[in-house]
């Protein structure tokens, strides 16, 4: 287990002392993080991701400045400061939660002679560790490569240079040297391979979209629950643990809504303040689920006193791939952690939200009917006289559709059924108005 040393930097002037190549993305980056002061919460987020990793967390520093240090990032008194602190407590390893340039990151490693990794690295480290399904290792690497191509220092670069431990894993375990031209190959490689598994996934959306089935997706800040809520509702045995980025591979499963037809439900990785960019990248084809998704269901940790931000922080991953416009249901889960005032001025903010704890099977009646409404708004409710002869479209209606009521008359089959909008020209030639 590393030793580690945690720094946060809090820049007073967004706009000043910043490398034209990494300009826009610092501003961005200053603007939704360091424009506010770090709170405990953030802090211990960063804590946690550090032990996920793997990591004993040895301090913290908090320090505030007016610029960036165009070399270090951090100022040279600040560097002095931490080089004691180190040999003090003798580390192995400093987590910086601001993103550094590469030329920035190798400086202080030259300055210290300690590994330095930024946020980025750390959550690409955990996402290694996570990663199970061949196509969620391939996504790991290709991001990992795309964060490491840029930090290369010449022809024959070795990628282990740092050796083991945290910051390392993934393509840096197979201790080649390489340039940058073969690794250039090998994410072309690895883009040629998901690109096949997307193929693949579009397919069977495809199919799935031809029958009609309704489709929701979870979506929400890591760790707020969404696999157990998943687990809950289908009565499946996904894989639940409380640690961040527990599970980084799409689930889906069959749910049973009352009083309408099963439906599919999809479980997505965690989202994170910051969620690197490489990693919504190489996860693009797994992020394709929640495109493709009749509705959303936004999972909240109530009992996180930054839940606020959280819900911010998913927002912004939902507007970069493009899905705000879709229906989206917060569901603020494990109020069982909750006082009842709290509760009840959070229902009182947030009206249209549903309440539940996941763990105690509690409010999920609420749940099911937010559930109902929109897969009954997709859905029209009408009356089909099908010929007996007409046989593959009664078929197909009793494939596609919900049977309300049916009738035997004489020469057709008659029935009240609620039929997908986007399936309603098919059939339009057997509407029938009941008299």
């Amino acid at each position: 287990m590393e030793k580690a040393l945690l720094v946060f930097i809090k820049i007073k002037n967004k706009r000043h002392g910043l490398h034209h190549e990494y300009k826009n993305r610092i501003l961005i980056d200053l603007h939704e993080k360091f424009g506010k002061i770090n709170t405990l919460e953030e802090q211990e987020e960063l804590k946690n991701l550090a032990v996920s990793a793997g990591a004993k967390v040895i301090s913290c520093i908090i320090h505030s400045q007016n610029d960036i240090n165009p070399k270090y990032y951090i100022s040279t008194g600040k560097l002095e400061e931490i080089k004691g602190i180190v040999s003090q407590y003798d580390c192995e390893l400093i987590i910086f939660d601001n993103d550094l340039t590469p030329g920035q990151e190798s400086n202080i490693e030259q300055k210290l002679g300690i590994k330095i990794i930024d946020r980025t690295r750390l959550i690409l480290d955990i996402f290694a560790q996570r990663a199970r399904s061949s196509e969620g290792k391939l996504q790991v690497e290709l991001a990992q490569l795309n964060y490491l191509l840029p930090r290369l220092r010449g022809k024959g670069m070795e990628l282990s240079r740092l050796g083991g431990g945290i910051g390392t894993r993934g393509p840096g375990e197979q201790k080649l040297e390489v340039d940058r031209r073969k690794i250039r190959k090998r994410i072309a490689q690895l883009e040629s391979r998901i690109n096949k598994i997307a193929v693949q996934r579009e397919t069977q959306r495809k199919q799935r979209q031809e029958k009609q089935i309704f489709l929701a997706s979870l979506v929400g800040y890591t760790n707020s629950g969404k696999s157990t809520l998943l687990n809950t509702l289908t009565r499946s045995d996904a894989f639940v643990k409380n640690m961040v980025f527990s599970t980084l591979d799409s689930t889906t499963r069959k749910i049973k809504i009352p009083e309408i037809d099963e439906i599919l439900i999809s479980d997505t990785v965690g989202f994170i303040e910051k969620l690197p960019h490489q990693l919504v990248a190489a996860f693009k084809s797994t992020l394709e689920e929640v495109k493709k998704s009749d509705l959303l269901l936004l999972i909240v940790d109530s009992s996180s006193a930054n839940y606020e931000n959280h819900i911010k922080s998913v927002m912004n991953v939902l507007k970069e791939i493009d899905v705000t416009h879709k229906t989206i249901i917060i569901v603020f889960n494990k109020i069982d952690l909750l006082d009842r005032s709290k509760l009840e001025k959070m229902k009182l903010k947030y009206k249209n939200a549903v309440f539940i704890s996941a763990l105690n099977n509690s409010g999920l009646k609420n749940l099911y009917e937010k559930i109902k409404y929109n897969v009954d708004k997709k859905r029209l409710e009408v009356y089909l006289k099908i010929p007996y002869s007409e046989a593959g479209d009664i078929s197909f209606v009793y494939r596609n559709c919900k049977i309300i009521e049916k009738k035997y008359l004489e020469d057709s089959l008659l029935l009240l059924v609620n039929i997908n909008p986007e399936i309603m020209g098919k059939m339009k030639k057997y509407l029938y108005r009941k008299k």
